[in-house]
């Protein structure tokens, strides 16, 4: 009997290198699956990760860096992660929890005394734990403008700012997603650590998992070298997009890497921060567990009849990252976003397998149909989901269901009405308590708008109906068009100035809706 134990005892030490040697190869025909997908859904270039049982299965780039240009994507070729640099924000905050420097429950204000949001009960109440789980109050993409598109705010200011911006909702009640918040965390990583986000980041994350070619910089995607060119749909048409060189919110979204790097952080996340290779721990499975546990459930809805398997029992969010069930197994993932670049990293604990799609076009629909591809072949999903195709049917109905939107709106327009006063009396100075000032100026050609804090957003105001203008971006790359609507006091005097986004199609980080413009009064 004891020599059965010990017999089962070695089997069970010896199986997950058994496992590791026995490593599968990729899914067959995923070479020409992914040239097919990018071929679909325009997109220039993409590089592809998997890793399993702590081995790197695929590090590979496909298609090019740049539209019209021969030089390929490989292995090291950069692309912006966006927002799946918030897991390494995170990360790097539960490795200062485990040195006795931090606290997940602990308040953001025993780190920060000078940190305010709106609500004085709220600033009082938030833990560290809540800068990372969009639960906060903000309403979604609440603050963006201080910093996107790139604003003559620092990072500083952005922080101090925050304590005007308004609460959509009471505290912890209602899942909101921000960005915001993880520049906060930042700033908490500096002020307990003495490195700033960068410096730590570089030098206690991605120096020792060897993460040689990344970069801690949204700048980075303009500093040369071999990095993905962004590029983006504008008017109708698939073209190069200038970057985001802004690096005020690299907390949230600052990183740049490639197929081969992000394989070293998924092979640490997934062995609970065991560095592949090496006895030395990033972070312990404690912090593991930490980062993958839901802390803000959110409703699973429903998914196009199209995207079936899509359906989820549960989901939420742990910290930096999205939690979720998939064909029956758990699966921690996030998406990134920025212009020019979009990514998926998703990963399956229980089959210790891993995977990160990073693209250098807008197309969601280009790294759901590879990551989900890939993931179903090692679940053993039979027969084969045509991805591709749920895919590109979903985003052919959802352009016809936009068009729909956008005739409609143009459809309840009243094109005969005019604005209720000269245009010249809509010129001025208009102030907004948390984003600054914004300049309507009466040229020759009409009114204009500036957003002051935000050069890049400049645009013509043309007459929509009533008192209603559409801001026009003079940049198209921009593709955030927005109605400024003008309300008067019974004297004709202006009141005060709001904006919306002009629909759906306006990426939620052009927080309009939460200015409230009142004019400025010259004494």
């Amino acid at each position: 009997m004891r020599r059965r134990y010990r017999a089962l005892h070695a089997l069970l030490v010896l199986l997950p290198s058994l496992l590791a040697a026995q490593q599968p190869p990729p899914p067959p025909g995923l070479d020409a699956y992914v040239a097919e997908v990018l071929k679909t859904f325009a997109v220039p270039g993409v590089a592809v990760t998997i890793v399993k049982y702590g081995q790197v299965v695929l590090a590979r780039g496909y298609g090019v860096r740049e539209l019209g240009q021969p030089t390929p994507v490989d292995a090291e070729t950069k692309f912006g992660i966006a927002s799946n640099s918030k897991a390494f924000t995170a990360t790097a905050l539960g490795m200062l929890v485990e040195e006795g420097k931090l606290g997940w429950d602990r308040l953001v204000i025993d780190y920060l005394p000078a940190f305010r949001l709106s609500d004085p009960y709220v600033t009082a109440q938030l833990t560290i734990r809540d800068l990372l789980t969009h639960r906060s109050g903000l309403g979604l993409g609440a603050g963006d403008l201080l910093w996107w598109p790139a604003s003559t705010y620092d990072r500083k200011e952005i922080v101090r700012r925050l304590r005007y911006v308004p609460l959509a909702t009471s505290f912890r009640s209602t899942y909101a997603y921000d960005n915001v918040l993880y520049l906060v965390a930042g700033e908490v990583i500096e002020a307990v650590s003495g490195l700033t986000w960068e410096d730590f980041v570089r030098t206690r994350i991605l120096e020792p998992l060897g993460m040689t070619h990344t970069a801690v910089r949204h700048s980075a995607a303009a500093a040369g070298g071999n990095v993905a060119t962004t590029h983006a749909e504008v008017e109708g048409t698939v073209r190069r997009v200038a970057p985001m060189t802004s690096d005020n919110t690299n907390p949230a979204g600052g990183i740049m890497s490639g197929a081969a790097d992000m394989a070293k952080w998924l092979l640490v996340q997934l062995d609970s921060g065991k560095i592949a290779g090496r006895e030395q721990r990033l972070f312990s499975a404690r912090t593991t567990r930490e980062l993958w546990n839901i802390v803000t459930p959110r409703m699973t809805g429903t998914p196009a009849p199209v995207l079936a398997p899509l359906r989820a029992d549960f989901f939420g969010y742990a910290l930096g990252f999205e939690v979720r069930d998939y064909r029956g197994v758990k699966m921690v993932m996030h998406t990134g976003g920025l212009p020019g670049y979009v990514s998926r990293v998703m990963m399956v604990p229980a089959q210790r397998l891993g995977v990160a799609v990073l693209t250098n076009q807008e197309s969601g629909a280009a790294f759901d149909a590879i990551a989900y591809r890939i993931v179903d072949h090692y679940l053993g999903v039979k027969p084969v989901f045509d991805w591709l195709k749920a895919y590109r049917t979903a985003m052919e109905t959802a352009n016809t269901q936009l068009a729909a939107m956008q005739q409609q709106t143009a459809a309840a327009r009243d094109s005969l009405s005019k604005p209720s006063l000269p245009l010249a009396r809509y010129a001025g100075t208009y102030r907004d308590p948390w984003y600054g000032d914004v300049v309507i100026e009466n040229g020759d050609r009409g009114l204009v708008i500036r957003m002051v804090p935000t050069p890049g957003l400049v645009g013509d105001l043309v007459p929509w109906q009533y008192d209603t203008f559409k801001a026009r971006w003079r940049d198209r790359e921009m593709r955030a068009d927005a109605f400024v609507t003008f309300a008067l006091n019974p004297d004709g005097s202006i009141r005060e100035v709001r904006m919306l986004p002009e629909g759906p199609m306006v990426d939620f980080s052009f927080d309009f809706q939460d200015l409230r413009l009142t004019p400025v009064v010259r004494r």
